[in-house]
């Protein structure tokens, strides 16, 4: 199973530092996957979770390991022409990755092939599925 970092938390949310450029960095220098929140304002990608706040280049988006949600339309078009591994999702049940991956909203039923997105401490050995997405990768 796959542990995905949530915005590049590890040991609980920090909102000082999630989807910071520094932070998902040092989580993926790791090797580890993570997700980050991503913006496209007039030819420029953003990290941010509820508005685009830290420049980051497409070459940064383009990262194996990395899981872009995008948050705006012109974000997710930009992705996918540059097979950058990326989703869209709001309130959905279930969404599918650009990699074929199904991308599941917490409480939802999980396949094999989903990633389920659990932001308490207390995800281990609940789940047989492909990714878990957690603020709680280290204990």
């Amino acid at each position: 199973m796959i542990l995905i970092a949530h915005r590049g938390n590890l040991t609980g949310p920090d909102y000082s530092t999630a989807n910071t450029p520094e932070q998902i960095e040092k989580v993926l220098n790791k090797g580890l996957n993570c997700e980050v929140d991503v913006w496209k304002v007039f030819d420029k990608f953003f990290l941010g979770h509820d508005e685009p706040r830290y420049k980051v280049s497409r070459k940064f988006l383009k990262n194996k390991n990395l899981w872009c949600h995008a948050k705006n339309l012109a974000a997710l078009e930009d992705m996918l022409y540059n097979n950058i591994h990326c989703f869209w999702h709001e309130t959905d049940k279930f969404t599918v990755t650009s990699r074929g991956h199904i991308w599941t909203f917490p409480g939802e039923q999980v396949g094999d092939n989903s990633v389920i997105v659990h932001k308490d401490k207390d995800w281990r050995n609940k789940y047989e599925c492909y990714a878990i997405c957690t603020d709680y990768i280290k204990r």
